[in-house]
């Protein structure tokens, strides 16, 4: 599943995503699963309803919406665990091309933990200043 990443400031990232349609064929499936299961159609027992006639009633983008919004958790999931990213809110999801039986894409904005570049603090030598030489002299004198 190809993924961009494009850096909008140190805390926030723009993941555009690619949802190939073979990818998506198991959650469509199930799609037309959930809604022959909830609807009553005259000459259909519930849940026998086919396909066609889904398509037919309630339209194919019916169907789509359902199969992405399945899909889309588990794509996110994977391109930021592939982006390494930290994730520190919930992303504002679009989706930007659906081109029915090629890809889906989408674009998710999302706030992200900055990266610290620290110091090797092993290998640099604390830095104090010096203080004027004490003598016996100097004590005896305050006290």
């Amino acid at each position: 599943m190809p993924s961009t990443v494009e850096q909008l400031s140190p805390s926030r990232v723009k993941l555009t995503v690619e949802i190939p349609f073979s990818e998506l064929k198991s959650h469509l499936a199930k799609a037309y699963r959930e809604i022959a299961s909830q609807v009553s159609i005259p000459g259909f027992r519930k849940g026998k309803v086919p396909s066609a006639v889904i398509d037919q009633r309630f339209g194919r983008g019916m169907v789509l919406q359902e199969a992405i919004n399945a899909a889309l958790p588990g794509a996110y999931a994977q391109a930021v665990e592939e982006a390494k990213l930290t994730p520190l809110s919930e992303p504002e999801v679009e989706v930007t091309k659906l081109e029915d039986g090629d890809v889906v894409e989408f674009v998710a904005d999302v706030e992200v933990r900055p990266a610290l570049n620290l110091p090797d603090f092993l290998r640099s030598r604390p830095r104090w200043p010096r203080s004027p030489p004490v003598s016996l002299r100097s004590m005896s004198r305050s006290n």
